[in-house]
């Protein structure tokens, strides 16, 4: 029953914020919305932006469920998919006062995109703790400023087709990089 007040609440909460903005709901509202009273509500999250974190966080449990052999592409995609869907929702975090909150979940999800991407990689390639932190971060910056942007520009081009794009057309460089870390060839 838990688990189900809960999926009741988020999905209240999500139709509410793909109609207005996060300031404007209200936990009453979204009781109401999902037929509980606000006890049940507050057995589950202390508040508002606490109900925001936790379906953040689901979308990073979603894409660290990809596993390795997902690629970077792979895992961002999840999340391009999931701010499509809820368009209006994904502005209205944006654009709100919480917008710290958006900023850590889309670390979040780059840092683990980036890190399943390179588990493989740092041990196929004998790369330095280091070097892999460098990588990490070089990929994940990239990320998060092409999910700005977009995000910024009201997501209105197709972010999904571009970041295949720079996929294409970056092919192999990956590779090159991960060799010129490669501890063997330092030696």
């Amino acid at each position: 029953m838990t688990t189900l007040t809960k999926d009741a609440i988020k999905q209240s909460f999500m139709k509410l914020l793909n109609a207005k903005p996060l300031n404007k709901i209200t936990v009453k509202e979204i009781v109401e919305d999902c037929n509980i009273n606000r006890n049940s509500f507050y057995y589950h999250y202390s508040d508002i932006p606490a109900l925001v974190e936790e379906i953040l966080n689901d979308q990073v449990d979603q894409i660290a469920s990809l596993g390795a052999d997902a690629s970077i592409y792979d895992g961002i995609i999840v999340g391009i998919d999931f701010a499509l869907k809820n368009k209006k929702a994904a502005m209205h975090i944006y654009n709100s006062v919480n917008k710290e909150m958006f900023e850590m979940y889309l670390n979040r999800v780059a840092q683990r995109t980036v890190e399943l991407y390179m588990e493989d990689a740092a041990e196929k390639y004998n790369i330095c703790d280091r070097d892999r932190e460098v990588v990490e971060m070089y990929y994940k910056s990239l990320i998060i400023g092409f999910v700005f942007n977009w995000m910024s520009n009201g997501m209105n081009y197709d972010l999904a087709a571009d970041l295949k794009r720079v996929c294409e057309l970056f092919e192999g460089n990956t590779e090159l990089v991960y060799k010129r870390c490669d501890k063997k060839t330092e030696e």
